[in-house]
């Protein structure tokens, strides 16, 4: 672990770690592929990880399973200099995997392995509330939302945190195939959209869940809440646009070789929370916030030029000398 990320505020992400199986070749689909990459997943695990190579302070809540992929995982948060102590090992269920098909421009799809896995069997009374209530932010995405145990844990974090003032960090991070249907995921998605002080989502998120153009700005205030401090749509290469109560903009991406995009979001969130923790008032000064956003969009467009979302997270050189080049 770095020495500066004890100092540092604590940000702690909660929900899923598994593996992703992506194909060695992109372009095809799951049928045609021939072999496949094994790559450590999972949204809220790739932001943690993604903080900690950048130097924060990361921790990370969820459960695994007691299994090869399980202690692997928690070996590699533990590498990667993240705190691993709300990991739990269910010694009953599998960890999650995930077979990703890249296609041809480094999107994705997904096939997910989970009935139940380990991460949906996390249980209230197994959540490190004291982590939880040191942290400066508290991050989360939708998928520990989809069914209980873990609904109700998910939910008991987010009250302690609360309680506790820890700013809430909500990306919602859509994954289709694994909500009964889509009116199930838009509803449980918004059930908990008023709790979070800022929310990160991406133009195909906005169009699910309003059904409207995400590129207008109207179409996007319409999931404004008041109780938010900030929304952040990310547009992939193009960049990102800023929502707060006084100001509003848009800050361009980078162009690079994209191979894939996996990820890129997580590397986005993990760079901008670590701006947060350092600096709350960042959402009070435009100019600061658009400083934090033109690093977290090349950490962004650096993850996506190789395989893996961990793998290929940046570290604050790489992002600086991105930047620079692109003056």
């Amino acid at each position: 672990m770095n020495n500066n990320s004890a100092k540092s505020p604590m940000i702690v992400s909660f929900g899923e770690m598994l593996i992703d199986f992506v194909p060695d070749v992109a372009g095809v689909s799951l049928a045609e592929s021939y072999a496949f990459i094994k790559a450590p997943g999972g949204a809220p695990a790739n932001v943690a990880c993604a903080i900690a190579k950048l130097g924060g302070n990361a921790a990370f809540i969820g459960k695994v399973g007691d299994d090869e992929f399980g202690h692997m995982l928690a070996n590699l948060l533990k590498k990667s200099g993240v705190n691993s102590d709300g990991i739990y090992f269910d010694k009953d269920a599998r960890t999650a995997l995930a077979f990703v098909t890249l296609k041809a421009d480094g999107q994705r799809e997904f096939m997910f392995y989970r009935s139940p896995s380990a991460d949906m069997l996390l249980k209230e009374s197994e959540l490190k509330l004291d982590l939880i209530k040191q942290a400066k932010i508290f991050h989360y995405g939708s998928i520990s939302l989809i069914s209980e145990p873990c609904k109700s844990a998910h939910m008991a974090a987010m009250k302690a945190a609360k309680q506790a003032g820890v700013l809430l960090s909500y990306d919602p991070n859509v994954r289709l195939p694994l909500w009964p249907c889509p009116e199930a995921a838009r509803d449980g998605i918004k059930s908990i959209w008023d709790q979070a002080d800022f929310v990160k989502i991406s133009d195909d998120e906005v169009e699910f869940l309003t059904k409207g153009d995400p590129k207008k700005d109207d179409v996007v205030m319409s999931l404004w809440n008041d109780n938010f401090k900030l929304l952040i749509v990310t547009d992939g290469p193009e960049g990102c646009r800023y929502f707060t109560k006084k100001f509003k903009g848009k800050v361009n991406g980078y162009k690079v070789k994209t191979i894939d995009t996996t990820g890129a979001s997580d590397a986005f969130v993990g760079a901008f929370l670590q701006a947060v923790a350092k600096d709350p008032n960042l959402f009070n000064d435009e100019n600061k916030l658009k400083e934090a956003l033109v690093f977290a969009n090349a950490c962004g467009a650096i993850s996506t030029t190789q395989k893996g979302a961990i793998p290929s997270l940046p570290d604050k050189a790489q992002a600086e000398k991105l930047i620079k080049e692109a003056k």
